[in-house]
Formats: structure tokens, sequence, C-alpha cells
């Protein structure tokens, strides 16, 4: 169980606000901590890393890292911490990046295996694509065999297709080491497709922190589904509006009344959803 129940400063978006988070996660949890950028989410693992101070407890199992008399410094907190920028040593090959960790080449070589780097071993940071050198950060995270595993939107920098792949991996060795992890993410899919609960904060508090589907599922009523998106334009064809919304990675055109046309307003953000409607799925 880590019990975390701190409190730090912050200047957000909106000006000072305070991270103040009280928070209970059980051994192996998968969280994902989802928010707006500026609503403390990368602070709050920085602070379980012990990179930033605050006051309040942070206790995992029996073991204090912080409360009023004393803070544990990182290197004794048993932590794997995966950036969004690799953070390898470039004069070190892939097994010497683990190595550094802990001289446990058993392990090293089982996590280069798991992952598919087992070829890439003798390779250095430089000659790796951008996908293989977050492997090597997650193998190196592991190393220690860590209580808390933090991550920082590890897979964002990566295509969709090799975050896919990586999430399959992350997810292999959440599942094999059985090591509670926290992560940053922003993208629904893969906060579904990881995690086993969801945090959300906004403002530095938590506003949200249940099951991934009751927390990402926004369809209401009789909605079949919707998305939330970004509204770009509004354009007069012939009889009818056509406001057009950026969802994701897609541009979408939506019919509007002339009532809906006069009261929305470009660059807010909306939500398309369907409600009579059977939708189809079909492969691209």
């Amino acid at each position: 169980m880590i019990k975390i129940n701190i409190n730090k400063k912050l200047h957000g978006a909106n000006g000072q606000m305070d991270l103040d988070i009280n928070l209970d996660i059980n051994q192996g949890d998968f969280i994902a901590l989802a928010g707006l950028s500026g609503s403390g989410k990368t602070t709050l693992l920085r602070i379980l890393a012990g990179l930033e101070e605050s006051t309040g407890t942070i206790q995992i199992d029996d073991e204090i890292w912080q409360d009023d008399k004393s803070v544990l410094p990182p290197q004794k907190r048993k932590i794997g911490f995966v950036f969004q920028d690799y953070a390898l040593f470039p004069n070190m090959s892939v097994e010497e990046n683990l190595l550094y960790v802990t001289k446990d080449k058993k392990l090293a070589n089982h996590l280069l295996k798991i992952t598919d780097l087992s070829e890439l071993k003798n390779r250095l940071p430089n000659s790796l694509s951008g996908g293989q050198k977050q492997r090597v950060s997650l193998c190196r995270a592991m190393m220690n065999r860590p209580k808390l595993l933090l991550m920082d939107e590890p897979l964002s920098a990566l295509d969709p297709a090799m975050r896919t792949k990586l999430q399959q991996e992350i997810l292999a060795l959440h599942k094999e080491f059985e090591t509670t992890t926290i992560m940053v993410s922003h993208d629904p899919s893969e906060i579904y497709r990881l995690s086993t609960r969801v945090v959300v904060l906004e403002n530095g508090k938590i506003i949200n922190d249940g099951e991934p589907k009751d927390v990402l599922l926004k369809t209401s009523g009789s909605a079949k589904f919707s998305f939330e998106g970004e509204l770009l334009d509004i354009q007069k064809v012939d009889v009818i509006h056509v406001a057009i919304v950026s969802i994701g990675q897609q541009l979408v055109e939506v019919v509007v009344s002339d009532q809906e046309a006069q009261s929305l307003e470009i660059g807010q953000s909306v939500i398309v959803s369907t409600k009579a409607f059977s939708p189809t799925i079909k492969q691209i």
C-alpha cells in the first residue's frame, strides 16, 4: 500500500495554486494520471521520486519516504522513472545502460528479451530509433525491481503503431513484475488499455478517481457515443450550417441548426455525439 498526503504551492496556468493530494494506492495498481497541462501531474511524480520538495507524508508499505521529520533522498527510494526524453547515457551500450543500475546480467538479458532488444544490446543509443530508445529506458527503469514505477508521458513522441507496440510491452512488464505504476498520459486509448485506475487532476486537486471506463466514457442518456473536439469553423452551405470540428487527428463535418450556429463560438471545445443512429465499424 502506498499512502500519499502531500501539499506544495505551484504556479499553474491560472496563477498560484496548491497541489493538494491525498491518495491511497494498492500494491500492483496501474494508475493513470490525467488532466490538463499545468494541473500538477508531473510535479506529483517528481515529488514521489524525491526530485522536488513538498510538505506532508509519503509512505510505501512500512517505509516512510517523507514526513515532517525527514525526507528519504531519491537514490534510497526504490523507484524507476521513465522520462519523455529517454535520458540514456550516450557513451554506453544498451546493455551497459541497464547494468549501470545494478550488475544483474541475468535480469538485464531477461528484460532485453521481453522487449525484443537482445540483438541490439551492444549498440549505442544514438544508433537506435525513438521506439527502441524508449524500450531501453523502460528496461533500465525495471533493473532495480522498483516498488514504484513512474512514467511521464513515455510514448508521446512515438507514432501510433509504435505506441501500441510499447503499450503491450509495458503491460507485459507490469504483469510479470507486479510493479505498482503511476503514468502521466493524455491519450484516452492508452489510459484505457493500460491502467486499472484513473486519477484526474485539475488545478492541483483530484476531481475524479475511478476505473478507466467510468472516468473516460462520456456518453450519457440515449447517446450512443460522443467525442470531444475543437470547433474550427461554421460554414453556410445552401440552407444549412456545417460545423467543422477537429477530433484527434481528424476533421469532421457536422450539420447544426441555425440556433446552434449562432450560439457556438469558433475555438471552443465541443462534444459531438449521436443518438438515433447505428454506427458501423470497418477496417481502414
